[in-house]
């Protein structure tokens, strides 16, 4: 995984991150009004603000000639999916900072895994759109966030009060050969999708839960937005994350993950079958579990 240099004189941000906002600041979240331009036309220059006060510039010039948009961003220890959303607490000095900028031009920003000991922020990262901010006295901010387009990192603009970066956005691209039967988009989400159910199944079987139908987890996805939303269910793994992330072919995240949880499912079934066996013996043991993706 190519990184950016490390740019932060600090280790990264402590910050509570979670795919939904605690009770109390959500209900003081003022919903930010949604743009209405085209996702990939949204991005505008930013300019660095100083302080919180005074208004942004009047003209935000588009793409540049080599076809990159300046982008603010933000390393953090986790990864943001397109239309995944995350709840954010930015109390750092540069990074409320970076926030009244934000809040005053386009709403995004984008957001890079930084994971403890990599060395530095990753050049591949995911749009985040506030749609929902609360900013408290002290000048903190509450907000959520949803994932957008994904993007590249070209070049580091500046580091300083904040970090932004030259960034192209980035798409998965069509199969360049005919997919053998049984290999194709459509088909891999379907195994997937029936992967998950079994997963989830016997997880709450070992957990003690009532089973119950699953339900529809496609919910009429095409493939590349529902091998996005399985890989936001992979919490706990953010290095595999990123790397599913990173693909650009949706057929390879679909068989990625269609790997990943056909071992999630035999280890599951293995603990099943023990507890079967020994029913008298502390569930514990079995229903703690944790997949280690990058000893894979």
């Amino acid at each position: 995984m190519a990184l950016l240099p490390q740019i932060l004189h600090s280790p990264h941000p402590r910050l509570a991150a979670a795919s939904s906002p605690s009770p109390s600041p959500c209900r003081a979240f003022r919903r930010t009004p949604r743009l209405r331009a085209p996702a990939p036309r949204r991005a505008r220059r930013l300019v660095a603000a100083a302080s919180g006060s005074g208004p942004p510039e009047s003209s935000y010039p588009p793409e540049s000639d080599d076809g990159l948009v300046e982008l603010p961003l933000f390393p953090l220890p986790l990864v943001l999916f397109p239309d995944a959303t995350h709840a954010l607490h930015i109390f750092e000095f540069r990074y409320r900072i970076m926030m009244h900028t934000v809040l005053q031009t386009d709403l995004r920003f984008g957001i890079v895994f930084a994971g403890s000991g990599s060395g530095g922020a990753a050049d591949i990262g995911c749009v985040g759109e506030v749609v929902k901010h609360e900013r408290l006295a002290d000048d903190r901010f509450f907000l959520i966030c949803k994932g957008q387009q994904r993007f590249r990192v070209a070049r580091v603009v500046r580091t300083k009060p904040y970090l932004v970066a030259a960034v192209q956005w980035l798409e998965d691209r069509p199969p360049a050969e005919a997919p053998a039967p049984g290999e194709d988009a459509e088909a891999l989400a379907a195994d997937v999708e029936a992967l998950m159910r079994d997963v989830i199944r016997i997880a709450n079987r070992l957990n003690g839960k009532p089973e119950k139908d699953v339900g529809d987890l496609r919910r009429g996805l095409f493939p590349t937005p529902f091998s996005f939303y399985v890989g936001n269910t992979f919490e706990g793994a953010p290095r595999e994350q990123q790397a599913l992330l990173e693909l650009e072919d949706t057929a390879a995240r679909l068989r990625r993950e269609r790997d990943t949880l056909r071992n999630t499912l035999n280890y599951l079934t293995a603990a099943s079958a023990v507890k079967d066996a020994f029913p008298s013996s502390p569930s514990s043991g079995l229903v703690m579990f944790l997949l280690d993706f990058n000893s894979a």
